[in-house]
């Protein structure tokens, strides 16, 4: 075989595949490195495209969550304050019930008009701290506590990617307040009224209560099917740039095996023009 000292074919072929090994070496420390078997476009652009996309759903869909998860959170408070009410009416009904009793004395049913009065600025403090993230969907937004009828807070909450929304229904609780706080029990006849009127807003305090809870529910239940939706989109993710570990580990092993064998061909292939040189020198 002819040798030329002007150009060392075989350190240029080895030189060739030492490059490849490294390149190849390379490319394994980053999907080890990063988990990812396509981590830019420069690794498979129309997939790399794709994955984009999901990364953009799975963050939309986070966000359509959090939105969610604070309506519900509004709710869960909401339908806390209503149940305490609804618990306090009936120690009004009680109290309310005895002040009907004709058999009072007019000392007894100042006695148990105060006690009614107490029950209801009760009442009205647990309406007033129903109250999450600045807002409260049990009373009216602009004079509350008045038996003129005004507008209570909705909360409409994105439910999907496609715009459709949630409505969690505001519920005016502070109306029976102020259609309560009109009556009194000081005399047994009054007390008969206020009983009448008292069972009107129970009425209206339960059917409230079973429209919070709806609505809860409603948003419950979107959560779920977000979140299997949102869990699907990043198994589908994962199939598409995550890496398979055990293989990209042996792989890296046969990397370095071959980059190491390439580096000691390089090795010797430099040294054959030293060799040959070596040959005059020794005439």
């Amino acid at each position: 075989m002819a040798f030329s000292i002007q150009t060392n074919n075989s350190s240029l072929i080895a030189l060739t595949n030492f490059e490849k090994a490294s390149a190849e070496l390379d490319d394994v420390s980053k999907v080890i490195s990063t988990g990812l078997n396509i981590s830019s476009s420069e690794d498979d652009s129309s997939n790399f495209s794709i994955a984009q996309g999901i990364r953009g759903e799975v963050k939309s869909i986070d966000a359509v969550i959090r939105g969610i998860n604070n309506a519900k959170g509004i709710a869960k408070v909401a339908i806390s304050g209503a149940t305490a009410v609804s618990n306090l009416l009936q120690d009004i009904r009680q109290k309310v019930t005895e002040g009907v009793n004709p058999a009072n004395t007019a000392a007894q049913q100042v006695l148990m008009q105060n006690d009614y009065a107490s029950l209801l600025q009760q009442m009205r403090q647990f309406m007033e701290n129903s109250e999450f993230n600045g807002v409260n969907i049990l009373i009216e937004t602009n004079v509350p506590f008045n038996t003129i009828v005004g507008d209570v807070n909705d909360v409409e909450v994105l439910s999907d990617l496609q715009g459709r929304s949630i409505t969690l229904e505001g519920q005016r609780l502070d109306l029976s307040y102020a259609l309560l706080l009109q009556e009194n029990i000081s005399t047994p006849a009054n007390a008969s009224q206020t009983l009448t009127i008292l069972l009107q807003e129970e009425r209206r305090i339960y059917n409230a209560l079973a429209s919070l809870g709806s609505n809860f529910r409603a948003l419950e239940q979107q959560t779920k099917y977000l979140e299997i939706l949102k869990d699907a989109s990043e198994t589908g993710l994962g199939n598409i740039v995550d890496a398979d570990m055990a293989r990209a580990s042996a792989e890296l092993t046969s990397s370095q095996v071959r980059k190491e064998l390439a580096a000691q061909t390089l090795s010797i292939a430099n040294q054959n023009p030293q060799v040959f040189l070596g040959l005059f020198e020794n005439q």
